[in-house]
């Protein structure tokens, strides 16, 4: 199985979810990431 952009956003966000849940006080740096990220998915700039 090759890992494409359209599995990367369902991956980082059980990841997320999942980092969230053990450490709530990485809420922001979490919500942050994941943003920048899809950020870069989206625009095409990561492949």
């Amino acid at each position: 199985m090759t890992i494409g952009i359209a599995n990367l956003h369902p991956i980082i966000a059980i990841v997320s979810g999942v980092l969230i849940l053990i450490q709530p006080k990485l809420l922001n740096a979490v919500i942050a990431i994941y943003l920048i990220l899809t950020g870069i998915l989206e625009l095409g700039l990561l492949r």
